[in-house]
Parts: structure tokens; C-alpha cells; sequence
């Protein structure tokens, strides 16, 4: 149990179909909620850890080595992820941290820039043993970058994970960031044709799994259709940080006078911690 490898966690979920939750850690309650959620569900998690957070907590080294060392102590298989890096250098700092999977996101980049920078980053990532996803067709919801018309070519997405090596790959078939409602709709035949294109283009002739982001803003149905069709890996952010802060207005709202900070994030990290593992159980296909 305990800290793994998202290589691990992204082989048997694709060889199995089934989803694997990877959800972002915003603070250190974060990750205590999420690996609870973990164990609660009996179910691997990924905790990601993003370039904004990195940047929100003055550097990647206090955030991620707290949430390393909360992995470690996990009763299910636990894996620490670097989501969204546009910086190549951080991808460089979380490897030394010893995260066992990073992404680089040079979704923003024109095609050709995206291929050469991402091979070069994947190259050092894979030369010691780290897992890599990158990203093709920016997902949207960051100010309004590739709108949900946007879509990933699947002859494309076979084109540049063959010219980079990469591990796992974000396509865009509908999704977007940051959605306070879950009523994007999906391509699910694109996924399907996706799936399809990038088998066989991974590490010893292995397939090449897809990643879902934006995911805050899908139904869980629509969750469910997406991860028969072929996703494997399904990010949520924005999702869990609203049961997260609801539960702290409640708490809040309840005792005018509460003012130790311990009081009212235990009960939001309770809140987090039980659609994390609702969701995780939905994504793995597991009847609640």
C-alpha cells in the first residue's frame, strides 16, 4: 500500500477499464481528506498538485513534501502527481521531490514547440523511471482557452505521443476547467476513436491511456459513458472544493464566535472526504 506509482495505478485501471480518480490538493486538509477518501473506499487515489498551487504556497518543496509524506502513511495505494506544469523546471523540482508522475502542459504551444518541449521533458522524466502525461488540445475554462468546441484529432494525438514518448495523454472531447455546474457534454464517440488511435504507441508497444480534465463540470453519468469509452484517469478539482467550502460557511454560519481554524476544517475535510470516496467508487465502476 502506501506511496506508489501512478504507472502503476494507470496500467491496471486501463487493463481493468475502469476510472481512476486523481484529485487536486489545495492544502495540507486536502490531502488528508482525499487519502481518507482513499481508504474509505478501499480504491487507489491520485493527489495532484498543481503549478498554481505550487505557486500559492511560495514553491512546490513545502506543499509537496507534506502531501509525500501523507501518502506514505496511507492505508491504500496512494500516488503524488505534478498536474499542469508549464514550466519545465518545475517538472525538473518534482522529480528530485520524488513525485512518481508529472505532466507537462504545452497545450497553450503551437503544435510543433508542444512536441519538441514535451520529448525533451518526457526524455528526462522517463530516463529515471518517472511517469509523463501531457496534454493535446488545451482544455478549456482558464480564460476561456479552446472553448468546448475545441476537440482533440485523433490521428494528431497518435502523431505527437509517438514523437514524444509521452505515458498518458489529456485530450480535449468537451470538458472544461473550473465549472460550477456539471452540464458539459462529451464526445464519447471521440473518446472511443481516441482509445482506439494511441494503442500500441506506448512503452514496449503498450497502450497510451487518456486523461479527462475539467471533469468538475460532467455528470456522473456522463463520468460513467466517458470511462466505458475509454477514459482511464478522470481529474477533479473544482467539484470537491465546493463541498469542501460549503461545509465551512455552514460551520461558520452555525457559531458566530467559532474562531479556532481546527473547528471548522475538520468538518470540511469530513465533507470532502466522503464524495471523494463516492467518487472514486463511481469512476472504478464499483456499485455503492
Amino acid at each position: 500500500m502506501t506511496l506508489v506509482s501512478a504507472r502503476d495505478l494507470m496500467r491496471d485501471s486501463a487493463a481493468a477499464g475502469t476510472g481512476l480518480g486523481a484529485f487536486n490538493v489545495i492544502h495540507l486538509e486536502t490531502a488528508e481528506a482525499l487519502v481518507s477518501a482513499s481508504e474509505r473506499a478501499q480504491l487507489p487515489v491520485i493527489l495532484q498538485i498543481s503549478q498554481n498551487c505550487a505557486d500559492y504556497h511560495g514553491g512546490l518543496e513545502p506543499i509537496g513534501l507534506a502531501t509525500l509524506a501523507i501518502a506514505r502513511r496511507a492505508a491504500t495505494p496512494v500516488a503524488v502527481h505534478l498536474d499542469h506544469a508549464e514550466r519545465p523546471e518545475l517538472v525538473d523540482e518534482a522529480i528530485a521531490l520524488g513525485f512518481g508522475s508529472v505532466m507537462f502542459d504545452g497545450g497553450k504551444l503551437e503544435y510543433d514547440e508542444n512536441v519538441k518541449i514535451t520529448a525533451d521533458v518526457a526524455a528526462r522524466a522517463r530516463a529515471v523511471g518517472v511517469y509523463i502525461e501531457a496534454e493535446l488540445g488545451e482544455v478549456g475554462g482558464k480564460d476561456g482557452a479552446h472553448a468546448p468546441g475545441v476537440r482533440t484529432d485523433p490521428d494528431e494525438a497518435r502523431a505527437f505521443v509517438t514523437a514524444t514518448g509521452v505515458d498518458a495523454l489529456a485530450v480535449a472531447v468537451g470538458s472544461s476547467h473550473a465549472m460550477l455546474d456539471r452540464s458539459a457534454s462529451l464526445d464519447i464517440e471521440l473518446i472511443a476513436r481516441l482509445r482506439d488511435a494511441l494503442r500500441g504507441t506506448g512503452d514496449q508497444g503498450g497502450d497510451v491511456p487518456l486523461v479527462l480534465h475539467g471533469s468538475s463540470g460532467v455528470s456522473d453519468a456522463v463520468i460513467v459513458q466517458a470511462v466505458q469509452a475509454g477514459m482511464t484517469k478522470i481529474n477533479v478539482s473544482t467539484h470537491l472544493n465546493g463541498f469542501f467550502t460549503r461545509a465551512i460557511r455552514e460551520t461558520l454560519a452555525a457559531d458566530e464566535k467559532l474562531v479556532d481554524s481546527r473547528k471548522y476544517l475538520k468538518p470540511a475535510r469530513e465533507a470532502l472526504a466522503e464524495e471523494a470516496a463516492r467518487m472514486l467508487r463511481l469512476f472504478a465502476l464499483v456499485s455503492a
